[in-house]
């Protein structure tokens, strides 16, 4: 499995040579923490997260072929530009928090209704 979490960075990152994974095995749960270069950190994090969320459940789907609960941890760089409060784990820091619920979305206003999904029907005339 760290192989997996190894070949999936060194492919999305620019510069493969820093890419570390450490991985924590205790009971049916693995942990691993993904180091990648400063300048390429939002390679394995991608535009809103799709990237981390996709490469998490690559994990899962193989790690529940071998009954493991997998995390992965994306840790920040040393000297990374990135502040405090982004969700990235910071070099060396053990974190015991799980996956965050997603932020609440936001009440539609009563002018148009919302389809079942909560989106907005695009139509400009209103006929449909």
């Amino acid at each position: 499995m760290k192989g997996l979490v190894e070949v999936l960075a060194r492919s999305l990152v620019d510069d493969p040579a820093p890419v570390e994974v450490h991985e924590q095995k205790t009971g049916g749960d693995a942990i691993y923490r993904l180091k990648v270069g400063r300048d390429d950190l939002g390679k394995v994090i991608g535009k809103k997260g799709r990237t981390a969320k996709a490469f998490r459940t690559l994990l899962s789907a193989a790690g529940a072929k071998q009954n493991l609960r997998v995390s992965l941890e994306i840790v920040e760089p040393e000297g990374s530009r990135r502040g405090p409060g982004d969700g990235i784990a910071p070099a060396g820091a053990a974190t015991d928090e799980g996956p965050t619920a997603p932020p609440a979305a936001a009440e539609p206003s009563g002018d148009q209704p919302s389809n079942e999904d909560g989106s907005r029907d695009q139509s400009s005339d209103g006929d449909g």
